[in-house]
């Protein structure tokens, strides 16, 4: 990856996992049988965990529903440590017993030797058989073991009856899914058109992808990370290429020196603001401030500087020509000044008359630029000259500038996002911040982090503008560019929470959302380096 962001947690698609599990099996020498029992005996524990404990799993009855796979296998081994547990279990295999294979194959064999009831059911389905198998009485706990992360495209009938049936029960029942709801794609996080409902998804070693996307969130319910055994350094030597974002992203954030002042602490400079849009460079300036940037900076069309400050002290204006409307002549003017500045985010408000476009480009042919990042109207113009994006270290589009940018529409880029962030950053060179629910940033070389965010606060008109200038101030502080968009978008979503938490039916502002990121990242750092009984951090497996 292009750099380390500190305490992310590996994402591997589908096909990253898979070779894990063959380098510890064929690399490293662990047996598969080792790796299943693993898995399976975490997932009871959680199951049990969920219910109450292992105390109260004497009567418990629980349905395991066993797919052809190893995900078939997992099942098994976890129907075995409930039955353990105190639990009266049910175990119904999808498939005939004969195509089981291996450990899977292993596993169905020893949990035949307990005596656990295992049937593969007649036309009747899982649904009845569990009703007579407990007198018509629905099931406590359903586990979904039928498809693995390996699952994509359109469902089959059997299976897509199957998992219908899954969730009539998971009605009454507690749902948990093994590794993933079957039904959902690992890669995507879109079902297949259905996919289990899990109350909880028990992930082993890593979550999927496709699990941790906003989307996946009504079919996987709370995420459980557990470790299964595959070596951290293979999977250091064979990282995923994407990970999610946690708190240890906050200790990117430059910790402030007792002899700071103004001037070493960075000057951001905003480009922006035209007729009607005058609040958005004064928002990406107060983003910055709030960022931790000394001095923050507006150029902007002369006659809109009064506008543009709007009785702000804090924000400073560089008042660019007399008139209110961009030229490539105010690029000229304005050239002499950059070497005064750390860090240029530029777009917000800029606006797309023709005078913004001719702008842009004077711009970004000049030959010595402090480390820019290109938000909202800058991107328009960037479409256009694409060549052009390289001069940037850091875009955020939302998914619409995205769409313009990659030459697509916005439903394509939502439906594959780190696809898209990832393309957009090999072909533009710069690193791209995807925002929306579940912002994604990814660096040319193909490294993508995800946000655990999806904030309904965040939606609202400036708070884009909020974030440009939070991560040009970290662009300004020292931070490479990645690291910038990485932290920027984190304290960007702790901020959006805070505000949320304030205003939980919407209504907060911009404004708002900028003025809560100086606690939002304190709070973080705090649960971070002295976390109390009540709040938990994700762990990384692979460090175990």
């Amino acid at each position: 990856m292009t750099c380390r962001i500190p305490h992310a947690l590996p994402l591997p698609v589908p096909a990253e996992m898979a070779a894990w599990d063959r380098a510890a099996i064929h690399e490293f020498g662990l047996r598969q049988e080792v790796l299943m029992e693993n898995a399976g005996r975490a997932a009871a524990e959680v199951a049990l965990a969920a219910l109450g404990g292992a105390d109260g799993a004497c009567g418990l009855r629980a349905l395991v529903l066993a797919g052809g796979g190893n995900n078939g296998g997992d099942a098994f081994v976890a129907a075995r440590h409930l039955a353990d547990a105190g639990a009266r279990v049910l175990v119904l295999h999808a498939g005939p017993a004969r195509r089981y294979r291996g450990a899977a194959a292993a596993n169905l064999r020893l949990a035949r030797r307990m005596g656990l009831p295992v049937a593969r059911p007649g036309a009747r389905g899982p649904e009845a058989a569990a009703l007579a198998a407990w007198e018509g009485r629905a099931p406590d706990l359903v586990v979904d073991g039928l498809l693995g992360t390996g699952f994509s495209g359109p469902l089959r009938p059997e299976a897509r009856a199957w998992i219908e049936a899954a969730n009539r029960l998971g009605r009454e029942a507690f749902v948990l899914a093994l590794d993933i709801p079957s039904g959902l794609d690992g890669r995507t996080g879109r079902p297949g058109p259905v996919a289990v409902a899990a109350d909880a998804t028990v992930c082993f070693q890593a979550a999927k992808l496709g699990t941790a996307l906003p989307e996946a969130g009504p079919w996987t319910g709370e995420l459980h990370i557990v470790p299964i055994g595959i070596p951290g350094f293979l999977i250091r030597q064979a990282p995923a290429r994407c990970a999610l974002l946690t708190s240890g992203t906050a200790l990117l954030a430059p910790p402030p020196d007792p002899l700071l002042h103004k001037g070493r602490a960075g000057h951001v400079l905003v480009v922006g603001g035209s007729p009607g849009l005058a609040g958005a460079p004064l928002l990406a300036a107060l983003g910055a401030l709030r960022g931790g940037a000394g001095l923050a900076t507006v150029a902007c069309p002369g006659a809109l500087a009064a506008e543009v400050r709007s009785g702000q002290p804090d924000v400073m204006t560089l008042p660019l020509g007399r008139e209110r409307d961009w030229s490539a002549a105010l690029a000229a003017e304005l050239a002499p000044a950059l070497e005064r500045f750390d860090a240029l985010a530029l777009g917000p408000g800029l606006g797309r008359a023709p005078g913004a476009g001719e702008f842009v480009r004077a711009l970004l042919a000049l030959p010595a630029l402090p480390p820019l990042l290109a938000d909202a109207d800058a991107l328009f113009w960037l479409a256009q000259a694409p060549t052009l994006a390289a001069r940037a270290a850091v875009l955020t589009p939302h998914p619409g500038e995205a769409a313009r940018l990659a030459g697509t529409d916005t439903a394509a880029v939502q439906a594959d996002r780190p696809g898209t962030a990832r393309a957009l950053a090999a072909r533009l060179d710069a690193v791209v911040a995807l925002k929306g629910a579940g912002t994604v940033v990814a660096a040319p070389d193909g490294a993508a982090w995800l946000a655990p965010f999806a904030v309904p606060a965040l939606a609202v008109a400036g708070s884009g503008d909020v974030l440009s200038g939070l991560a040009a101030a970290l662009l300004a502080r020292g931070l490479a560019p990645a690291e910038a968009a990485c932290l920027g978008v984190y304290w960007h979503g702790l901020a959006g929470e805070a505000v949320q938490a304030r205003a939980p039916l919407r209504g907060a502002l911009a404004s708002e959302i900028a003025a809560a990121l100086p606690r939002a990242l304190a709070d973080a750092l705090g649960e971070f380096t002295h976390p109390s009984s009540t709040t938990t951090r994700p762990e990384d497996p692979s460090d175990a």
